[in-house]
């Protein structure tokens, strides 16, 4: 008996996620129909996820910071906090430090003993500021990549809270219109019956007359 028993729990409740699958797929067919004014297939990909959360009343909001943080590997959190760091006042400070002390030290080794590393033009500092620099750029491209992609995901989660939400609205205003002409025709009718009463009541009293 309780082997029986157990088939009998998934299949109902197989049976039950079908039956719910089905409401869903319906409700969305309608809510394109009605809020959309096309056919579900017809729809894109965004406008379809926004038909199934207000088919399954579920909220679209979600942390797109949280997300995308989540899916950056170590190089590119190394490459992020990099392109941060060279565009910082700290680095410009740091980087025209090391600047002032090597023209220094090369003018003071100049003056002591007549000779220095990297005599002026400084052709060593260029050497150095430029394999720097070629460094640093790919870095802070791709860490502009990055931005941009959090920028565009920022903006397709934006758009779809907006349009669920107008959406909603929408809905929420066909409802108040029912309502309204409900009510409408509710008053119409109590007047009509008190109208047909006072008529009845003034024949009566004319009748007695």
């Amino acid at each position: 008996m309780r082997t029986s028993d157990e088939q009998k729990k998934p299949i109902s409740k197989s049976v039950k996620s079908t039956k719910q699958a089905d409401k869903v797929g319906q409700r969305e067919h309608e809510i394109a129909q009605q809020l959309f004014h096309s056919k579900y297939e017809d729809l894109g990909e965004r406008e379809r996820k926004v038909a199934r959360h207000l088919a399954t009343k579920t909220p679209i909001a979600r942390n797109t910071s949280q997300e995308f943080a989540g899916q950056l590997t170590f190089g590119q959190r190394l490459a992020d906090r990099v392109a941060a760091f060279g565009g910082s006042w700290t680095f410009i400070s740091l980087f025209g430090a090391v600047l002032l002390f090597w023209i220094a030290l090369n003018w003071f080794l100049l003056l002591r003993l007549n000779s220095t590393f990297d005599p002026y033009p400084y052709i060593l500092l260029n050497l150095v500021l430029s394999m720097l620099a070629a460094i640093q750029a790919p870095v802070i491209l791709m860490s502009q990549n990055r931005q941009a992609n959090r920028d565009r995901l920022d903006a397709e989660h934006d758009y779809e809270v907006n349009l669920k939400a107008e959406l909603e609205i929408m809905a929420l205003h066909e409802k108040v219109d029912g309502l309204r002409e409900k009510q409408w025709g509710e008053l119409i009718a109590i007047q009509q019956d008190q109208l047909r009463l006072l008529g009845q009541l003034i024949d009566g009293v004319q009748n007695r007359q």
